[in-house]
């Protein structure tokens, strides 16, 4: 009968060196492999983020013209979404506390374009992209309210 109770040999306890470098090497493959894959994916996580924040102005102006007929005109901005427009043309039922808390900045820290008209649509919303410019391509690519 054997004693449950009989500690194990240091044979058996533990891995040994050479097990334990196998694993660090295996380790180290993987990650030259997987991280560069990985590191392109800000870039795209940022162009997510100005799409989903552009659909979110988009539905606050959708709002804002049922409730006044009509959208911000390029003068009053995106801040007419978040404040009572002083200058005309006056909003007739301006919603209490506004359509947004506040006007968000792009994913790169520029403020967002509003243009009515627009140019692709009846208005745009847009981001320039990572170098804030108009046009380019790649992260350097305009993102606008055309695209969504």
């Amino acid at each position: 009968m054997k004693n449950l109770t009989q500690r194990p040999t240091p044979r058996q306890s533990g891995f040994t060196l050479i097990e334990i470098m196998v694993v660090v090497v295996i380790l180290g493959i993987l990650a030259t492999l997987v991280v560069p894959k990985i590191m392109g994916r800000p870039d795209e996580a940022r162009g997510v983020a100005a799409k989903q924040d552009i659909a979110s102005i988009m539905q606050a102006l959708n709002l804002y013209r049922l409730d006044n007929s009509r959208y911000p005109s390029n003068e009053q901005g995106l801040k007419a979404l978040v404040e009572r427009p002083t200058t005309e043309p006056q909003p007739s039922n301006y919603k209490q506390g506004g359509y947004l808390s506040k006007v968000p900045t792009d994913p790169w820290g520029n403020p967002y374009q509003y243009l009515n008209p627009g140019l692709k649509g009846e208005i745009d919303v847009m981001s320039f992209g990572a170098d804030g410019k108009p046009g380019g391509e790649g992260i350097n690519a305009d993102i606008g309210s055309w695209g969504l």
